[in-house]
Parts: structure tokens; C-alpha cells; sequence
């Protein structure tokens, strides 16, 4: 059953298109990733899923209601999280604070909180500690936490394998998969590190000039470049 429908989308910055036609789905329990070259249009891709940019073309459709033209918050209390490239936290805020505040945020009980840190051993030591003066990895871990404190059914995930360390890499991956067991999680990934691709994804389509390739072939021919 699909959970996500992007019909013929299209969006950029200003007057400057940078998403052409796209048409996927994403079913729903499935973990969908997107490759491609930078500059290619992912990152804005997943802006215009999660509202951050506008539509000037198309219709996007999750969990059969009509999304396209609500505001972000608005999507992110219908079940769209967004965790960006560079993470975004807070970094004054402790890690507590941090996902107390996404939870309240998304209309969620402060113990949602309680709930997802328990999910997060990496977390539990330091949850104290203010976000800035956490590692790469760490601040990563808290970007992924806090998104899910807003009880999202579907994550949009933005390269998260920047700038973090082989270990913290294989920690996300094993989380995630513990979450689509746990909590039948879909994931709609962005990334460019193929082997942390492989280890997740049921699909894979391409993305070029703004454009996404979907298909077997195509799909096999992205994880080989």
C-alpha cells in the first residue's frame, strides 16, 4: 500500500527550477533510497516533501489525504519527519531539551520523549549535555531522535553519513532497522555513501537534472556508480 505519492512535482528557488516532473512511491513499510551526484536536486526533493519549499507544480498525496499545499508543521503532525543535511539541533539546549522540544512542538506528551531516548543507548549517557558540544556522530544520533519524537510515519533522511565516523554509521543503520521492526518504519533516504545505501534500502532510484529514474535496471546501475 503506498504511503507516499509524488505526482509530477515540481519546485526550485525563485526562478530557478530544479525539480522536473518527478514521479515516484514510497510503499508503506519500505525504506526507499535516492542516489545521485551532488547538485542533482535530492536535498530539494525532500524540501518540497516536507513543505520547506513550495510546489509550483504537481500533487503529493500521504496516507491518502492531499499534503502538497500545507504549511510544514502541518505535515509533520500528519506523519512527515524531516531530519536535514547539517542536522539543524539546537545547540544551547541539552539533549533532553532537544527532543522535549520536538515533541511538544509536534502536539506529542513530553514522556514521547522517554519513550524514543530509551531507544537511543548512545543518547542515555549524555542527555545532559548541550547539543553543540556533541561529535558529528553524536549530533547526528540527536537529529534522528528528535525527529522521531514527533511520532513520524515516514522519515526523510538527508545524507546522514556526513561527516560521521564508520562507527556512528553502522549504529544508524542498526537503529533504523531496529525502528521499521520495532515500529514498522518507512524511510525515504537521501545519500551518497553506497555501502550504507546497500545495508538499508528495499529500492533504489536514481536521481539526475532533477529527475528521478525509477526500475530494477536503473536502480542497480545508480548503487554501481
Amino acid at each position: 500500500m503506498s504511503l507516499l505519492a509524488a505526482s509530477g512535482i515540481e519546485a526550485g528557488y525563485g526562478q530557478m527550477r530544479v525539480l522536473t516532473d518527478v514521479r515516484f512511491e514510497v510503499e508503506e513499510g519500505e525504506f526507499l533510497g535516492i542516489l545521485g551526484h551532488n547538485g542533482m536536486g535530492k536535498s530539494t526533493l525532500l524540501k518540497a516533501l516536507c513543505g520547506e519549499i513550495p510546489l509550483t507544480r504537481g500533487a503529493i498525496a500521504f496516507a491518502d489525504r492531499d499534503v502538497g499545499k500545507l504549511a510544514v508543521h502541518a505535515r509533520a503532525r500528519a506523519g512527515i519527519g524531516y531530519v536535514p543535511q547539517g542536522r539543524q539541533i539546537f545547540p544551547a539546549l541539552t539533549v533532553r531539551e532537544n527532543m522535549l522540544m520536538a515533541a511538544l512542538g509536534s502536539g506529542r506528551p513530553a514522556t514521547v520523549a522517554d519513550r524514543v531516548l530509551a531507544k537511543f543507548p548512545r543518547l542515555q549517557p549524555i542527555v545532559d549535555r548541550a547539543g553543540g558540544v556533541l561529535s558529528g556522530g553524536e549530533q547526528q544520533i540527536l537529529a534522528l531522535a528528535r525527529c522521531l519524537c514527533g511520532e513520524p510515519k515516514l522519515l526523510l533522511l538527508d545524507e546522514p553519513t556526513e561527516g560521521v565516523q564508520p562507527s556512528i554509521r553502522d549504529e544508524i543503520s542498526d537503529t533504523l532497522l531496529r525502528l521499521r521492526r520495532d515500529f514498522g518504519l518507512t524511510l525515504l533516504l537521501v545519500e551518497q555513501n553506497i555501502q550504507f545505501m546497500q545495508s538499508l534500502a528495499d529500492r533504489v532510484l536514481h536521481m539526475e537534472k532533477g529527475r528521478v529514474s525509477a526500475g530494477h535496471d536503473e536502480a542497480a546501475g545508480a548503487l554501481a556508480f
